[in-house]
This record gives structure tokens, C-alpha cells and sequence, in this order.
């Protein structure tokens, strides 16, 4: 268990002061939060992905001093979400470059196995919720990115926290040409991972009635 929430861990936590190695994020592409390989991803499905987790975080605590505690824990939601929904891209084309699949039996066979560690379905899914900022509804895609990590390391002959594996990616992200609305940062190639831009006086926008992340 201890391995697999390692690698959770590592592809979910947005890496921080990392050296800024590309100047990503213009006006080209209007309403769009992220492009990847041409593909947008747009504000308002960043929105949605952090109102499900602020939604599930609710209906787990609603005790609302405990609420905003979840809330102050999980600060950097918003940009913790992109970079998880950027990374998702960047590793599945690392994936397909290396002729790495997942199946639905071996999702399952991964879930199952959690399951039986963590104490049951809902346990965990609040595991993944309280640790990695997961909702319940988008758990499986979220194992299917660690299932896909898993499996592109063990190709690769080495693990998740090695530069190699990252290397890989590394390449990815520049074929893909990931580009960040500056609002959210811009994305390290190097490290496959979004980086804070130095804009202070840039403030997110989120939904109406939702918690502002800084």
C-alpha cells in the first residue's frame, strides 16, 4: 500500500519552486485554463473538477469548522487539479509512445487491492479525498494514471522517482507543447509539472460560491 500511495503521492502534489524552465500562457486560446497537444482545458471544466472535491469534502465533514479546515488544507486546489488533469494528458501520450495500455480488469484488480487495504470502498475513497485532493467520482481516472505510471516505469526498467521515468515525460510535454493560461502558473517540461508564475497580483477566478484558492 505504502508503494502505491507513493506513486499517488508523487503524481498528485504539485511540485513546488522548481526552476522555470518555459514561458507558457498567452491570450491565444480565450476561456481555456490549459492547452495540451492542441486540446483545451477549459476554465469551467477546472471549476467543475474543484467543485466535485470541494462538494465531496462537505458531505464528509459537516461540521463546518472541520470544513474549513479541509478547506485551508487543500489551499492550492485549483492549481493542484490542473496540474493533475495536464499530467494525465502528458503520461498517457508517454505512454502510448511506449506502447503501454491499461485494461478495465487490471483497474479493477488495482481497486480491488486498495480496497482490501484501506478498509473498503468508502474508506477508500476518503483515503484519496483527504490525501490527494481525489472525488470519489473521479477515482478510477486516477487510478488509471498511477496503473499507467506504474506499468510505463516498469517498461522503462526503473520506477517513479527515477529521472529516467521523468525524463520520459519530460519529452512528452514537449511534444505535446503544453501551454498554461498564466492565471495558473506556467509547466516546467523539465519536470512535467506546473510552476507558479512570478504574478502575485494574479488572482484565480473560480465558480460563484466557491472557496478562492491562491
Amino acid at each position: 500500500m505504502h508503494r502505491r500511495r507513493r506513486t499517488a503521492l508523487l503524481l498528485s502534489a504539485a511540485i513546488a519552486a522548481a526552476p522555470l524552465l518555459t514561458a507558457c500562457g498567452n491570450d491565444a486560446h480565450p476561456g481555456a485554463a490549459a492547452v495540451v497537444g492542441g486540446q483545451r482545458i477549459t476554465v469551467a471544466q477546472l471549476e467543475t473538477r474543484v467543485n466535485e472535491v470541494r462538494e465531496a469534502q462537505r458531505a464528509a465533514v459537516p461540521d463546518d469548522a472541520q470544513y474549513e479546515q479541509a478547506i485551508a488544507k487543500t489551499g492550492t486546489l485549483t492549481r493542484d487539479t490542473l496540474h493533475n488533469m495536464v499530467l494525465d494528458r502528458v503520461l498517457h501520450r508517454a505512454a502510448q509512445d511506449a506502447g503501454v495500455t491499461v485494461n478495465r480488469k487490471e483497474m479493477q484488480q488495482m481497486r480491488s487491492g486498495l480496497e482490501q487495504q484501506t478498509g473498503g470502498p468508502q474508506a477508500l475513497e476518503a483515503a484519496w479525498l483527504q490525501e490527494y485532493g481525489i472525488a470519489p467520482e473521479r477515482l478510477d481516472e486516477n487510478l488509471r494514471l498511477q496503473l499507467e505510471a506504474q506499468k510505463l516505469a516498469a517498461k522503462l526498467g526503473t520506477d517513479t522517482a527515477d529521472p529516467a521515468f521523468w525524463k520520459t515525460l519530460s519529452k512528452a510535454s514537449e511534444d505535446l507543447g503544453v501551454d498554461l493560461n498564466p492565471r495558473y502558473g506556467n509547466w516546467d517540461v523539465q519536470k512535467s509539472s506546473r510552476v507558479d508564475a512570478k504574478t502575485p497580483w494574479v488572482r484565480e477566478v473560480t465558480a460563484p460560491g466557491t472557496q478562492q484558492t491562491t
